[in-house]
């Protein structure tokens, strides 16, 4: 029971993050999921699964709200969907621990520019 309570204050939590900053549901559901015994990849390549339904939904309602750019999307999302592909490819291939140490990095990398501009 303290299971699922946990899980389902993650989640409102990670959809919060995510609606509000565009981003962020990951960086609360992967050490949430690696906590539970997930391996690093297990925990990543499980993150992505949850935090889909979330962003559609966020999307639906920032489209809704006219606060989406639509012609951005059209330059990002067919390039974005081949790093995708290939990202899904690459990560069973890359070891726990060089993918944690990546993860890590572009945490405190994504930080650091927000602190800055």
């Amino acid at each position: 029971m303290k299971k699922r309570f946990r899980l389902s204050a993650f989640g409102f939590l990670a959809g919060i993050m995510n609606g509000m900053l565009g981003a962020g549901g990951g960086l609360i559901v992967v050490p949430l999921l690696k906590h539970y015994g997930l391996s690093q990849q297990k925990a990543q390549a499980t993150a992505i699964s949850i935090i889909l339904p979330l962003t559609a939904i966020s999307s639906f309602i920032y489209y809704l709200k006219g606060h989406i750019a639509l012609d951005s999307n059209l330059w990002f999302i067919p390039f974005g969907a081949l790093g995708a592909i290939i990202g899904a490819f690459l990560l069973p291939k890359i070891s726990n621990k060089i993918l944690k140490n990546i993860f890590a990095g572009f945490i405190i990398w994504a930080g650091i520019r927000l602190l800055l501009k």
